[in-house]
């Protein structure tokens, strides 16, 4: 990870309800919830390291 992200309260609580909103599009299936997150991250940084070119998944991958 590059770097800690921090959140305020109101930073926070709007996360938190998206979250929940999330999870709820999945029937309350926290699990089913995370592993739909995760392919849609990867889906995303692929897109994300095709954009940006072959240098910067390099230097992701090392360090």
């Amino acid at each position: 990870m590059d770097h800690i992200v921090r959140l305020d309260s109101r930073q926070e609580a709007a996360l938190q309800a998206v979250a929940e909103k999330f999870v709820a599009t999945h029937k309350g299936d926290v699990m089913q919830a995370l592993k739909e997150m995760i392919v849609l991250n990867g889906h995303l940084q692929e897109k994300l390291d095709a954009a940006t070119g072959p240098s910067s998944r390099s230097r992701r991958l090392v360090g």
